[in-house]
């Protein structure tokens, strides 16, 4: 009964404490301008299940997304058995989907053992290519300090839950070869892949109530990383194994390149090119242009920069930061969602005369990006670091009139000759003149 009250009451705690958060980052996501991402449903969801369930995008380099296939299934396939685990915790009982599906229970089990030792070599895989391996893209400026210690420490947690799996699982064939198991003392094996010969080589020498214990702290350990890796989720940036779903959902289905335009400031020129044109009826000032901070992002670029999953393929590819500017698309969704974190914060009313752009992003950055879509389509879950430049780029340009001198004569030459040239439209033509 002792059992069953701490394991109600840490389950209880641990999703109310999770919703608590989540709760908390849709707060945030809603900080954002509306946008409309309904349309095309069947095909937003062709692109979910293609990008995030099946990873397309990720076999690119087919070594890491193998490897990342390994962890991902794993972690879905998993939670087969921690429904029992649950189970068995309110109900106080052992194994009690045993009985029921018989030899498809073993299968199962079997099947997620294999799934585990494959997610404990690609985890030790990662470690060792995150922290041995001298990768540029692990080693940028911006994964300095937290952040690789987050890569770090989510991978180590995997390590601890895998162990405790297989010194649960391990001890439980022992126990019920000697007909000491929870499941009803019966004896004889459970006949689990990796456990049936891993649990007599490793705990074979010790009694009974020895291994009792032992696989008490295996099943106890299992349960409590579980709680531990879903309440730290919402401040990591594993939260992409959540958020990749609607991030993907919510895609933008238009041509690579097309950019978002203001209709306050498309209905100004409809109005100065067509006389006949019928002014809007709403006398209201039109809203900042371009993005300043969080608030003028829409929802989208805040959920994207919540899914960031940080792992560098965007700023691999772009081609200023290869060549040494201070761009780093990776930078941009972490800076946004590092600003929207700090603004959620704030109480109501308070002003931190802060913004995203200059406090966390500067102008040097923003000009920087060729807006070529590299990033855009490297992304593995379809985030677009090019949409949060250009608002913040828009922003210089249509508020504060900060742009580099190359633009500013380039500007003023559509204004003047009605192309970005410095000649004038009459002698647009003279260079096919014969001389």
């Amino acid at each position: 009964m002792l059992s069953i009250v701490v394991f109600i009451s840490l389950f209880v705690f641990s999703t109310g404490l999770f919703l608590l958060n989540a709760n908390k980052i849709r707060k945030n996501i809603r900080l954002g301008r509306d946008v409309n991402r309904s349309d095309k449903p069947l095909t937003r969801l062709k692109t979910m299940v293609l990008v995030a369930l099946g990873q397309k995008k990720m076999f690119t380099r087919p070594i890491a997304a193998f490897l990342h296939l390994a962890l991902y299934v794993a972690f879905v396939i998993t939670q087969i058995e921690l429904l029992e685990i649950i189970a068995d915790g309110i109900t106080g009982k052992h194994r009690m989907f045993y009985f029921s599906l018989g030899d498809f229970y073993v299968f199962m089990v079997s099947f997620i053992e294999i799934l585990s030792v494959l997610a404990f070599v690609a985890t030790v895989a990662f470690l060792w290519r995150r922290n041995m391996l001298s990768l540029p893209r692990f080693n940028k400026a911006e994964l300095l300090g937290w952040p690789k210690k987050d890569a770090n420490l989510i991978l180590i947690m995997e390590l601890v839950l895998i162990v405790f799996i297989l010194t649960m699982n391990g001890t439980d064939e022992v126990l019920y070869n000697r007909g000491g198991s929870h499941v009803a003392y019966a004896k004889g094996s459970f006949g689990f892949s990796i456990s049936a010969w891993l649990g007599p080589l490793v705990f074979d020498s010790f009694n009974v109530e020895t291994l009792r214990v032992f696989e008490r702290i295996g099943w106890w350990g299992h349960i409590s990383m579980v709680f531990l890796f879903l309440n730290y989720l919402p401040y990591s940036k594993h939260l992409h194994v959540l958020l990749a779903f609607p991030t993907t959902y919510f895609s933008n289905l238009q041509a690579k390149g097309k950019f978002s335009h203001m209709k306050s400031v498309e209905n100004e020129v409809k109005l100065m090119l067509d006389p006949n044109a019928i002014p809007p009826e709403s006398d209201a000032p039109p809203g900042r242009f371009g993005a300043k901070d969080v608030a003028d992002l829409t929802w989208k670029n805040l959920l994207d920069a919540y899914s960031c999953t940080e792992c560098g393929r965007c700023t691999d590819v772009c081609p200023a930061n290869n060549t040494g500017k201070l761009l780093s698309p990776r930078k941009i969704m972490m800076d946004t969602r590092d600003r929207m974190v700090e603004v959620g914060e704030l109480k109501k009313g308070v002003v931190d005369n802060k913004s995203l752009l200059g406090d966390y992003i500067t102008p040097e950055e923003l000009w920087a990006c060729t807006s070529c879509n590299a990033c855009v389509e490297a992304c593995p879950i379809n985030i677009d670091p090019l949409a949060i430049i250009i608002d913040l780029r828009r922003n210089l340009v249509m508020e504060e009139s900060a742009m580099p001198s190359e633009l500013a004569g380039m500007l003023t030459n559509i204004e003047n000759n009605g192309a970005p040239w410095q000649f004038s439209q009459s002698d647009r033509l003279n260079w096919a003149k014969e001389e």
